[in-house]
């Protein structure tokens, strides 16, 4: 099979950075790498752009995080989380991360979603069928939409190297997901 990644593509990377930090959380109790990530997903393409869309809660660790997706070339989209007069709490990117991929579909040959996000499987049709790209898909295997995988070009299983993706405290084992309760 041919190398369907080669140096002179541009791409554009998109980052769901909830979608990814639940999923860390969730199946491995850790912290996303995405300095890792992002070098490994552009394999030494151009990268055209690079944004990751965040919620805000105004936390200080939360914005000692925006600064360092900022210093690594990330740019960040930040969104107020919304708290209804219920006190249930919404905040979600995926409108906003759609416009811009499809934005900027038109001077990319790949886009890149990071994120496992079912939601996103029309869009990869869409940038896929009306402008030509290749559309790579990257998350945790284990928590990432199966059509999302199936549509994509290729999607790019994250818990396949932990160690590499995720920071973990020395008590985390790095070699399979958190088992949920079974019974």
């Amino acid at each position: 099979m041919e190398n369907l990644k080669h140096k002179g593509q541009r791409v554009g990377i998109f980052i769901d950075t909830q979608n990814l930090y639940h999923g860390a959380k969730n199946l491995y109790r850790s912290k996303v790498n995405f300095q890792n990530i992002i070098t490994d997903v552009l394999a030494e393409r151009n990268l055209i752009r690079a944004v990751a869309y965040v919620i805000n809660t105004d936390s200080v660790e939360e914005q000692n995080f925006f600064d360092a997706l900022g210093k690594m070339g990330i740019e960040t989209k930040i969104k107020d989380i919304q708290i209804f007069s219920s006190g249930s709490k919404k905040a979600d990117w995926d409108v906003g991360l759609a416009i811009d991929a499809i934005r900027l579909a038109p001077k990319l040959d790949v886009v890149i979603i990071i994120s496992g996000d079912g939601d996103f499987v029309h869009l990869v049709q869409y940038l896929q069928g009306t402008f030509g790209c290749r559309v790579e898909a990257v998350a945790f295997g284990q928590s990432a939409s199966s059509m999302l995988k199936e549509y994509a070009d290729e999607f790019i299983d994250l818990s396949n190297d932990p160690s590499r993706y995720l920071f973990f405290n020395n008590k985390i084992n790095t070699k399979s997901p958190r088992k949920r309760n079974q019974k």
